[in-house]
């Protein structure tokens, strides 16, 4: 996030006395720009300009050479022959074990009282047969670098100190220093890309407080005009033949050349400064304008040494195979869209010198050698850097802001800008020479109705206002009602009247919009699916299981962890291109992937009791079609969205259930209570009786569960899901408790039986109950569940209830025979006598014997 130093604000716009960080967050959040933070500085003073006296050199017993010395600091001083150490002349000794200054020198003293950076804190010791009444300070003992080798020279004479501006002697050094003032760091929306520079922050400033604005990135405010393109200048061409979404990788490509430079010319204190307190470090002259002129106008700038370079420079798309060394040292292998910065060494555009708009090459860098420089100021289409750095892995400052959209229109002024700085700073010359491959055009004319502003908003402005809000920000506009408004080229996210109602917002004030409630349309509430996940979601919690929420991603482990065969359908999952983690990235094709290890951690932080539950939804791929990405830059046609619907994978709603087998724990004579298969088909069964639905169950074999303890759960003939015990295999892999139950079902297959038709209410009838119970002896393969819906048809509209009560077999049954008793309680509209409870046993009797050939066990 750009950080916003106020003394480098005032460059570009005015800026009151006494300006603080906090005055500066509040003007800036009413344009939209959030606080992120204030930094301050971790260094407190008294630090101030020191003057060596006097140097004595002293070895001590371990080897080590130390200098005692005596440092005027001004106003600080002890008086002679007084204080901590005696001394002809007023000053303070102090020891310093660095070796790199002699007297004369001008140095930075930290006295006692000032803090550094790491709370260290300094105050008068005695040490080595001295008091050291303070510090000579290096720039990593004050935060300002690495460097613990030596301590800091300002000026070695009193004419140096003087031409570089340096404090008088005991007056305080922190702001020559950079380290006094406040620094703002904001938050950047991707839309505002240009307040990623300080001309933009400045111009939103100005927004907010009315302030002066001077944007500097435009031709019309330089102090002297933009040298013409010559024919000499340094050939760029760019190559683009397969642009991504229609839009050329490059428009823009303006070259500067500065001949002469002294290799070790160092960068300003000033600028060294700004670039501390925007989070940058100092590394040299090249790269230091590079860095302050894209922080100042927006524009990231590339140098390259000159005399590495061979004409013409060719901006075009990576080949697969190529490979280039980035300024990181770090080899990269290039292909697809890659867009490339190249040189003509061993042929037109052979070599690949940078990463266009991300990162340059190490063959062209500048180095200590290097007196002609090359600089670059171009335009790269946002989608092709984008798309590279992350590929590559590599978000530079540069990506950071072409990203979001640069101003194509500034590319020669920070040029131009960065040249001066090289002259002006480094001496040499700006070569004559200079080329400008310029094919950018105009934003797109919106046309804006300026009643869309009191449509979108309430706001209730004028024309005037409006057009004054628009010319504000740096558009053209011109018409009547219907404006034609031309956006400012640094602005790409203004691209229809939306955007435009909302600059006008923004600059008017969110809090000028009136606040009222709208009236809730007359409707229809939740659609039926709707309410049936919900209904179903309660019960399932009413009924003791807890409802979480799991991340949908998996590892291709988690499949053969629950044993699925490789065949099975729920090993096709999606991979995704750019996953959270690397080690799970793919789409779950059940709920289960993924609740089952949200069980597993549960246990592992000893919640002794786990039953949860997820309605969710999962992605079955099974049968998709692949579709050509039919770019962004209007909208597909038919064909082309029918192929992009026939690519998206289902993602049917489904809802799972894991439960170890501990409800409750022992507890005051009472007995742990316990979950076993039943419960787990039981959980499904209330999530369709619900709705008003009633499922057929029946054994099966499906991965994860047991293949003895598994029920197929079926409505009108289709499988919905499946609930039983989970096989000891899959307990074992997942870190569960033996005979952790589990289910899963489509909750859309479910709602899809259920139909429209609205839930129909039982009666309620306060006639007695009849009971009959029957006991069936049928073969050993039959199950109840076939038996129970036999008995439930024959029963007819008065029966209430069926229930299995016992299942026997034993002496009194003959081999593979077993006997099955149910509970059947009719209830009717009346009094149900016995001739008619008579005829219905007979039914139910003969039902079964028809069936099943099931005799009554008498």
């Amino acid at each position: 996030m750009p950080r916003i130093d106020i003394d480098w604000l005032s460059d570009h716009v005015e800026v009151p006395a006494g300006l603080t960080a906090e005055q500066l967050a509040a003007d800036l959040v009413r344009v939209g720009l959030e606080e992120e933070e204030i930094h301050r500085p971790d260094v407190t003073g008294p630090i101030v300009v020191g003057r060596v006296l006097t140097l004595e050199k002293n070895e001590q017993k371990n080897g080590k050479l130390i200098n005692y010395c005596r440092v005027d600091v001004g106003a600080h001083n002890d008086a002679p022959g007084e204080g901590k150490e005696p001394s002809e002349l007023a000053s303070r000794g102090i020891i310093c074990g660095a070796h790199n200054f002699v007297e004369g020198d001008y140095v930075v003293v930290s006295l006692p009282g000032a803090v550094l950076p790491g709370d260290f804190r300094i105050a008068a010791r005695k040490t080595y047969g001295h008091v050291s009444d303070g510090m000579i300070c290096s720039k990593a003992e004050l935060g300002l670098g690495e460097d613990h080798d030596g301590i800091i020279v300002l000026a070695s004479s009193p004419e140096e100190a003087a031409e570089r501006g340096i404090p008088a002697v005991g007056e305080d050094v922190l702001d020559y220093l950079g380290l006094a003032g406040e620094v703002l760091e904001i938050n950047v929306t991707p839309d505002r890309g240009y307040c990623f520079a300080m001309r933009g922050v400045a111009r939103e400033f100005a927004h907010s407080t009315g302030a002066r604005f001077t944007d500097l990135g435009l031709e019309e405010n330089l102090s002297a005009p933009l040298p013409t393109p010559t024919e000499d200048g340094f050939l760029v061409e760019v190559d683009d033949a397969a642009p991504i979404h229609g839009v050329p990788g490059c428009d823009r490509f303006v070259t500067r050349i500065v001949r002469g430079i002294k290799p070790q010319a160092a960068s300003p204190a000033w600028m060294r400064e700004r670039l501390l307190a925007a989070g940058m470090r100092s590394i040299s002259l090249a790269v230091d304008v590079t860095n302050y002129v894209m922080l100042d106008l927006g524009q990231p700038l590339h140098a390259y040494d000159l005399d590495t370079l061979v004409a013409p420079i060719v901006v075009r798309r990576a080949n697969d195979g190529e490979t280039l060394v980035t300024l990181d040292g770090v080899e990269r292998a290039l292909g697809g869209d890659d867009l490339l910065i190249t040189d003509s060494e061993g042929g037109r555009g052979a070599r690949v010198i940078g990463l266009a708009g991300t990162m340059g090459g190490l063959d062209t860098e500048i180095t200590d050698a290097t007196t002609n420089v090359l600089i670059e100021a171009a335009h790269f289409d946002p989608v092709s850097v984008a798309r590279m750095a992350r590929k590559h892995k590599l978000p530079s400052e540069a990506s950071k802001r072409f990203e979001r959209g640069v101003d194509p229109r500034v590319a020669g002024v920070a040029a131009q800008r960065v040249a001066e700085l090289l002259v002006e700073f480094g001496g040499g010359r700006i070569d004559e020479a200079n080329s400008d491959y310029d094919q950018t055009t105009l934003p797109e004319l919106l046309t804006f109705d300026i009643f869309e502003v009191a449509r979108l908003t309430g706001l209730d402005l004028g024309r005037e206002r409006i057009v004054e809000i628009l010319e504000q920000i740096g558009c053209a506009v011109s018409g009547d009602d219907a404006l034609l408004v031309t956006p400012p080229t640094w602005r790409p996210d203004l691209t229809g009247p939306a955007h435009l109602v909302e600059e006008v917002a923004r600059l008017v004030g969110y809090d000028e919009i009136p606040s009222w409630l709208p009236a809730a349309p007359a409707g229809a509430g939740l659609r039926p699916a709707q309410r049936h996940r919900r209904d179903i979601s309660r019960a399932l919690a009413e009924a003791g299981w807890t409802e979480v929420l799991s991340y949908p991603f998996v590892s291709a482990e988690a499949f053969a962890k629950q044993g699925i065969a490789d065949d099975d359908d729920r090993r096709l999952a999606i991979r995704l291109a750019n996953p959270l983690q690397e080690e799970a990235p793919y789409m779950r094709t059940s709920l289960l992937d993924s609740l089952l290890e949200t069980a597993r951690m549960n246990v592992a932080r000893g919640n002794p009791t786990v039953a949860v539950f997820e309605a969710g939804v999962v992605t079955r791929p099974t049968g998709i079609a692949l579709a050509a990405n039919p770019g962004v830059g209007k909208r597909p046609d038919p064909e082309a969205l029918e192929a992009l619907l026939a690519s998206i994978p289902p993602q049917p709603h489904h809802v799972a259930g894991v439960a170890i087998p501990a409800v409750t724990q022992a507890a005051a004579d009472l007995p742990a209570q316990t979950w076993n298969w039943r419960d787990a088909v039981e959980a499904v069964k209330t999530a369709a009786r619900t709705i008003d639905l009633t499922l057929g169950v029946a054994n099966a074999e499906y991965a994860p569960f047991h293949p003895g303890r598994c029920a197929e759960l079926a409505v009108g003939g289709a499988v919905i899901g499946y609930a039983g015990e989970l096989d000891p295999r899959v307990c074992k892999a997942f870190e569960l408790p033996a005979r952790t139950v589990a289910f899963e079902f489509d909750l859309d297959a479910l709602i899809e039986a259920r139909g429209g038709d609205p839930i129909a209410v039982a009666p309620v009838f306060t006639h007695p109950v009849a009971k009959e119970d029957f006991a069936l002896v049928v073969d050993e393969q039959v199950t109840a569940a076939e038996v129970e819906k036999v008995l439930a048809e024959a029963a007819g509209e008065i029966l209430e209830e069926i229930r299995l009560f016992d299942v026997y077999t034993g002496d009194q049954i003959d081999e593979g025979k077993k006997s099955l008793a149910f509970a059947l309680r009719f209830r009717g509209d009346h009094t149900l006598p016995a001739e008619e409870i008579s005829q219905v046993r007979n039914r139910v009797i003969k039902a079964a014997k028809k069936a099943f050939d099931a005799q009554l066990r008498m």
